[in-house]
């Protein structure tokens, strides 16, 4: 090789110094025109370091700058036959041979192709382990109409190239694969899937494009059955069915079922049916419409029946039914018109015309049916639900036989623990279903089961029984009833069952049931003899299961019959048993009746007493009311005063002032006006200061009817300390209408000095001075602002300035924003000086004197 070059430089340079040459011998060189005089320099250097890639690479970026296409062309075909090896030379010149074709017709240079293509596989001879000489072939195969020597050259360089080097490869050969369509893009894409299941996805896209649907359904089905799966589309497993689902349904006739395909449609679907239990509806109706789009209506029939009689919720029911109506209608819809077209052409066909009445009546029944299906789905979501039952019974009418097994059915589904609704009632009715129609002797064999039912509450059992005694009432045996409600009532002399005991059975503790005892003793009471009620009530009594109502109840039964002592003595029978306030209605009724009997004045004091004993303060003052009358009427006046003076203590506060002044009104009127005198002392001493004042003014009132001036004069300055000027004008008013009436100038002067200490007094009081200035900052700014307006910073900074100035002012000097009544002074800030009153005392006050 060597000399071939120096051979080629030898002849370069005879030409270049002028030599002639023979055509022979130009013949016999045809490719050194190509060399010029410029190129001189680079042939020595190649010739100088002939196993260096450098030389040649500068050759040829040379010739890529100052040459011709074939120039570049005949340096890098020389480069790469001297250095077979070189990524870099190679690559050039595979880059410069494709470039030359970028944007010609492969088919109307097929030829020039054709030598591309060989010159890539006389590179890939040395550098197939290159993964960008194959990039670079495939992507100039993809560009030719060749795809089985494309498809082989890719297998060729997955072959070649290392595993981790073939993510490269099948970046070309997915789109080749998608382009090529048919069976060779689904090889292609099964080896894919070997290396990369994780992009199964698309493959099932592609296997819908090639129409291949049996494979797609077998893909969804291995992603399916893989828990691992993760969708690089983020699909959950329930998307993936309904994809499935729609692909077998819509292409029910192409897809390939039975033991050779490994496909089983309904196996399928009712593996879905049990993993998704919230989609059955739709899965129903996906295997359905399967069948119906392969024509196999029949079967679609049977599983819109199962559908609409296994599901579990109304959702699905309704999803299932309405798809499985819709579709009788279209079919009979089609019938129909079929039928129709033969008419028109006069031809007759009496099975088509059978067939078309039954599915019109299989049609009917379907919607006849639909009350009871749906009932179907609320008794499998919970069979324990009694109101449910009544309806299902209520839909038979009066269909009796079925009325009857709905009720078996029923009370053998239901567990009683577990019941939702009244489990009784079921049994009720169904003892009056028999009783309507005369066979009492079957309702008592079911009243009898239903008593020995262990049901959820003791209640219940013991409605049981009422229902039981008020069946044999309706039919008129007394004498049954009544022994029925006593065995349902028989216990122990002594129970110490415990009624709430929820670890026995309900009947282990109906005999403690007041409902079943009330229920007893009125039908005793109704039918049978006052020995036995009275028995009855004993009992009730023995048992400690009396109420309030029993002992009155029993108490007005004795009455009635004037066993006015046993009366008694029931009442106080219930005393013992209840305590306040539930003794006070007791003692209320019980006081009444002794009263109205007349017994001894002495045994209603007794009475009496033990009633206020112990009595709490709100109840206290009926009771003492009742007991100063009946000492007004039948005992002693001063024993009554003395009972309305106990009332005054034992009574709640907010009855004291009443107490206080009837107690005051009844000692007037049997002891006279002067015996009120200590009382209103008293009042006055124990009630508030609100209701202390009010007291006062009538104690005053009192003493000045009396002509006692000085008194009432005294007792309007003992309530002065209750009252603020500013707050309480009307007691001052008051005071001083008194005062002008019965005073003098020396009465009325002191009258004023009270007036202005208590003032005084309570402008020194703290909690006072917070709560005036605050009340009236909330009154000023209320007069500044429109209604609804209050500005809660504001109030709270004037109280906070009132207060400084009331602690800034001298000891007894008030601030005040007025100038004193019937003063002309105006202060500032004032826009008018105030009116004197006119009609205003003139009172010569000497301030050394106040």
């Amino acid at each position: 090789m060597p000399g071939e070059l120096l051979r080629s430089v030898v002849n370069v340079n005879t030409v270049l110094r002028g030599s002639k040459r023979t055509a022979s011998t130009m013949s016999s060189s045809p490719d050194l025109y190509l060399i010029s005089e410029n190129d001189v320099i680079y042939e020595q250097d190649i010739i100088r370091n002939a196993g260096s890639i450098k030389p040649w690479l500068d050759y040829a970026n040379f010739k890529r700058q100052h040459g011709s296409l074939l120039e570049q062309a005949f340096v890098l075909e020389r480069a790469c036959t001297t250095l077979p090896r070189s990524y870099k030379l190679w690559k050039m010149y595979l880059e410069l041979r494709t470039k030359h074709l970028e944007r010609k017709n492969p088919a109307k240079f097929a030829a020039h192709y054709v030598k591309v293509n060989a010159l890539f596989e006389r590179a890939l001879v040395l550098l197939n382990k290159m993964p960008k000489v194959w990039e670079m072939y495939l992507q100039f195969l993809m560009q030719q109409p060749l795809v089985t020597t494309t498809r082989r050259t890719f297998d060729r360089a997955l072959r070649a190239l290392p595993l981790t080097q073939h993510n490269r490869i099948w970046a070309l050969y997915k789109p080749f694969a998608n382009s090529a369509s048919g069976e060779t893009a689904v090889r292609i894409w099964r080896r894919y899937m070997q290396i990369h299941p994780e992009h199964v996805e698309d493959f099932i896209e592609l296997l819908k494009d090639m129409r291949q649907y049996t494979e797609a359904v077998k893909k969804y089905i291995e992603i399916l059955n893989n828990p691992r799966f993760k969708s690089k589309e983020a699909k959950g497993p329930f998307q993936f069915w309904t994809e499935m689902l729609e692909l077998i349904i819509d292409h029910a006739k192409e897809i390939k079922t039975g033991n050779d395909s490994g496909i089983d449609v309904e196996k399928i679907v009712r593996s879905g049916i049990e993993r998704f239990a919230d989609q059955r509806g739709i899965l129903w109706v996906g295997l359905a419409r399967y069948w119906m789009n392969k024509g196999e209506y029949e079967r679609a029939r049977d599983v819109f029946e199962e559908g609409i009689t296994t599901v579990m919720t109304v959702r699905d029911f309704s999803i299932v039914f309405d798809t499985y109506a819709e579709a009788e209608e279209n079919l009979i819809s089609l019938k129909m018109d079929e039928a129709a077209a033969r008419s028109d052409k006069g031809k007759l066909d009496e099975d088509a015309d059978l067939d078309l009445d039954i599915r019109m009546m299989r049609f009917e029944q379907l919607m006849d049916r639909r009350p009871f299906l749906v009932n179907d789905v609320l008794l499998r979501q919970n069979p324990n639900n009694v109101a449910e039952w009544e309806k299902r019974v209520a839909l038979w009418g009066a269909n009796k036989a079925e009325i009857v097994q709905t009720y078996t059915d029923a009370i053998a589904a239901i567990q009683p623990k577990k019941a939702v609704g009244k489990f009784h009632e079921l049994w009720a009715n169904y003892a009056k279903f028999y009783e309507e129609g005369g066979d009492l002797r079957n309702a008592r064999v079911i009243m009898e089961k239903a008593v020995k039912v262990p049901f959820k509450s003791v209640n219940e059992l013991a409605e049981m029984w009422c229902e039981w005694a008020e069946m044999e009432l309706r039919a008129e045996n007394f004498d049954r009833a009544v022994d029925i409600m006593a065995k349902a009532t028989q216990a122990p002399r002594r129970s110490n069952v415990d009624y709430f005991d929820e670890t026995l059975t309900p009947q282990q503790r109906v005999h403690k049931s007041w409902k079943l005892w009330s229920f007893y003793v009125d039908l005793v009471e109704s039918v049978s003899t006052l020995e036995e009620t009275k028995k009855v009530y004993e009992r009730i009594f023995e048992l400690r299961i009396a109420t309030p109502q029993t002992v009155v109840n029993y108490a007005n039964l004795l009455e009635e019959n004037q066993y006015y002592e046993d009366s008694f003595k029931v009442y106080e029978r219930g005393l013992d048993l209840f305590s306040y306030p539930v003794a006070f209605e007791l003692w209320n009724l019980y006081l009444t009746k002794a009263v109205d009997r007349k017994i001894g004045i002495e045994r209603l004091r007794d009475l009496f007493e033990q009633a206020v004993e112990g009595c709490p303060p709100k109840f206290a003052k009926v009771l003492y009311l009742m007991y100063g009358a009946l000492e007004e009427e039948r005992g002693l006046a001063r024993h009554a005063m003395r009972i309305y003076e106990r009332a005054t203590r034992a009574v709640s506060d907010d009855d004291r002032m009443d107490m206080f002044n009837f107690y005051i009104t009844k000692s007037a009127s049997n002891f006279g006006l002067t015996s009120t005198r200590p009382i209103y002392e008293r009042a006055i001493a124990a009630l508030p200061d609100a209701e202390a004042k009010e007291m006062c003014l009538k104690f005053a009132e009192m003493e000045r009817r009396l002509g006692e001036i000085d008194r009432a004069r005294a007792i309007y300055g003992h309530a002065s300390q209750f009252c603020d000027p500013r707050t309480n004008p009307a007691f001052w008013k008051r005071w001083e209408e008194f005062e002008v009436q019965h005073g003098n100038e020396d009465t009325f002067k002191e009258m004023l000095r009270v007036k202005r200490s208590v003032q005084a007094q309570y402008n020194t009081d703290v909690n006072f001075i917070a709560s005036q200035a605050l009340a009236r900052s909330q009154q000023q700014s209320e007069s500044s602002l429109p209604t609804g307006d209050s500005d809660d910073g504001q109030d709270k900074a004037d109280a906070m300035a009132a207060l400084e100035r009331q602690a800034r002012a001298p000891m007894g000097f008030v601030a005040s924003t007025e100038a004193p009544k019937g003063s002309s002074i105006t202060k500032p800030g004032l826009q008018e000086p105030v009116a004197a009153n006119p009609d205003a005392i003139d009172v010569d006050v000497d301030e050394d004197e106040l």
